[in-house]
């Protein structure tokens, strides 16, 4: 059974979210919250697996939260919710530790979807949509200081090549074909470059991709 805690500003999406998770077999939602602040509280209380959260939210908005969970109570995987699929707060909160991110607008399959695959461990974005936020609102120089993409993590030609791939939005199967090499090699280098980067997932990877310059934005497009 997988626990889900909902967190919403609005009691009408905090419902139909709930309506829509609470009756597939597999999922128990334990709780709403109307804020930041009570999310991080409830999911101490409540030790949801899968958090639902929305990023812009009063007293405490769903990046900071995000945040706190990462930190605090990691075993609670968020899954971050937005209005609107271009939003700067979206790659902030993939930054402070969320597993995946979605769009209000989208279907209830796609949402029981993403809540299975955050449960699992995997990040649950889109490659191409992950591709067009980084590319719009991520600088290719970073806040802080990062290290080359090369020998400064260790990583192998062929492992920087499969990150520079992973971060134009290929999935594994389509980087097993423009290599030339099988899935589970694919996987085998793709755990390996997450250890050398100390990151956790696919949607932090493309992240640092971008922040330290082996992906270029791309310029005047939307």
């Amino acid at each position: 059974m997988i626990r889900v805690l909902i967190a919403d500003d609005q009691p009408l999406v905090r419902r139909g979210l709930a309506l829509i998770l609470g009756p597939d077999p597999d999922i128990e939602v334990v709780g709403e919250a109307a804020d930041g602040a009570e999310a991080v509280d409830l999911a101490h209380r409540l030790r949801p697996d899968v958090v639902v959260m929305d990023i812009r939210m009063p007293v405490l908005d769903g990046v900071a939260a995000t945040g706190r969970l990462a930190e605090v109570r990691p075993e609670s995987r968020v899954l971050a919710l937005s209005t609107f699929d271009m939003d700067e707060y979206v790659v902030a909160a993939l930054r402070a530790g969320a597993y995946g991110f979605l769009p209000k607008d989208i279907s209830p399959e796609e949402l029981i979807a993403a809540v299975r695959t955050v449960h699992t461990g995997e990040a649950a974005v889109a490659p191409r949509l992950l591709t067009r936020l980084l590319s719009t609102y991520v600088r290719t120089t970073p806040r802080e200081p990062r290290p080359a993409p090369e020998a400064p993590v260790g990583l192998t030609p062929r492992e920087l090549e499969i990150w520079r791939l992973l971060a134009t939005g290929l999935d594994n199967a389509g980087i097993s074909a423009e290599l030339d090499i099988s899935v589970s090699t694919v996987k085998n280098h793709i755990t390996a470059v997450f250890g050398k980067l100390g990151v956790r997932d696919r949607a932090q990877a493309v992240i640092a991709a971008y922040e330290t310059g082996l992906v270029q934005p791309e310029r005047g497009g939307a």
